[in-house]
Formats: structure tokens, sequence, C-alpha cells
């Protein structure tokens, strides 16, 4: 892995993605932060070595490199699943290749199910620890004490300073932000109503199929991460609707507005 990621990192560095500041990854229908951007690079995932490629419609498959609140980003519009037949080690690939280029801080963004039904679809909440359900760990693999320790701690997976500065950022500015617990799940079928009253007993307030796997690998790497949800249904089992996955991505782009406020805001204090 070493070689590859050596390999990628050279051929975006001859791209001219140099030096970034922070990594951003963008999930489900939150594609527009894109536009905030001045784009100086972009490069289709199908056209970087090694590198997985989207296979989901709603995912762009772009890794964009520019200029956001004066500062030097680097943009995954779009991230890959272990539900799409990847790998961990794919799944998590390009957060070690932005580390790699350089970048500080690494931002992701999700769109998930409300378990905690005080929370209300269309709301935001920052995740402040998580619950991993995927069936296993990006860092399970022969030689990886030699990017970084083999028994990453984490007690603290998401930073606290960051996460504390998102808060004030949201009050200040209206937007309802909720803080909880992201449960991550394989999928991609949706959950049973036994499934979700699972999830609320075990502590989680939101459930999603990404996340969690970045964010332990960022953990390794000692990269500072936050994390922030759109909440896209809210998953009551007594009252389950079918879901409606065109419903879903309306809502996340609705909500969008807000976050990328979030984003941009938090993105100013760094």
């Amino acid at each position: 892995m070493i070689k590859q990621i050596t390999e990628t990192t050279d051929f975006l560095k001859e791209k001219g993605f140099e030096n970034p500041d922070i990594g951003i990854i963008l999930g489900t229908g939150l594609g527009q932060l894109v536009n905030e951007i001045e784009i100086l690079k972009e490069i289709s995932y199908n056209h970087i070595p090694n590198f997985p490629t989207a296979t989901v419609e709603f995912h762009k498959g772009k890794l964009i490199y520019g200029r956001l609140e004066e500062k030097t980003v680097i943009v995954m519009q779009g991230r890959f699943h272990l539900y799409e037949g990847y790998s961990l080690l794919d799944v998590t690939y390009p957060v070690r290749i932005m580390h790699k280029l350089g970048i500080k801080t690494l931002l992701v963004s999700n769109a998930s199910g409300a378990i905690n039904l005080d929370f209300k679809k269309g709301e935001l909440m920052l995740i402040d620890d998580h619950i991993n359900l995927q069936g296993g760990s990006p860092l399970a693999f022969k030689g990886v004490e030699q990017m970084g320790s083999r028994f990453t701690d984490m007690s603290a997976p998401y930073d606290i300073k960051m996460n504390a500065t998102l808060k004030t950022i949201a009050k200040e500015k209206n937007i309802t932000l909720h803080q909880g617990v992201y449960a991550s799940v394989l999928g991609p079928q949706l959950e049973t109503r036994a499934e979700y009253r699972y999830l609320k007993t075990i502590g989680a307030d939101a459930v999603g199929m990404s996340t969690v796997p970045e964010v332990i690998v960022a953990n390794h790497l000692e990269l500072p991460v936050a994390a922030v949800s759109v909440l896209t249904d809210e998953c009551d089992p007594d009252n389950l609707q079918p879901v409606n996955i065109e419903e879903i991505i309306a809502l996340a782009a609705n909500a969008e507005p807000e976050l990328i406020l979030l984003f941009n805001e938090l993105i100013k204090s760094l």
C-alpha cells in the first residue's frame, strides 16, 4: 500500500494538487459546497492511479483542489462505501492520500437517519462519537504499524476544539445543530423496525452507511476530524414508512446551505 500511496500522491502533485490545508469529504446529496470553491484543479477518480471509482449514481466522483475562505482545500465530491463492494482499505484510501498531500484537518459530511426522535429530518447533527457496526476495521491489515499505531486510541475520535467551534457558529447563525452518536452500518438495505429499536437501545442518535472508516483512519494518522450529518429521515419503528430515496436526496439538498455555512465559518477559524 505504501508504494501505491506514493504513486497516487506523486501523480496528484504533478497535476497541481500541492500543499492542501484541509480535506473535505462530501456525502450523499451534499455536493454543492464545490460552488463555493475557487477551483484550481479537478480530476475524475477513474483518472487517478490506484483510486476506487464511485459507482453510486448521486455521487459525482471527482477530486477537487482549490481555495475556500483563504485556505487551500482538497474535496472529495463523492465517497466510497462498503456496500458498493469495496474493501475498508479502498474506502479509506483517499484519506491516506489527502494526508500524504499535506492536509492538517479533515471535515466530513453525510446523510443519515434520525434514531433519536427528538431530531427531525432536515436538521443537522454534529457527530460527537460513533458506533462501528460495519463488521471490520480499516486498520486490520498486515503492515499497518508502518503507517501509525496499530492500537489507535479512539477515546475522542472527533476533534473537541472543532466541535466546540461548530456549536458556537450554529448558535450565532441560528442553525439547529444537534449533537449525538452516529452508528455506521454496512447497508445498502435500510433498517428493519427491530434494527431501529436495537440502534436506539445501544445509544445511537443517527444511522448511516459511511464516515466511520474514514474517521478511524484519520485518527490513525493523528489527523483532527469533524463530521456533520444531515438528517434526511426519521426512523420511528412504530410509524415506519417505506424509504423514498428521492426524498432523502432532496432533503439533503435543502439542508445543504446550513451545512455549507457551518463549514465555511469553521474553515475561516482554522
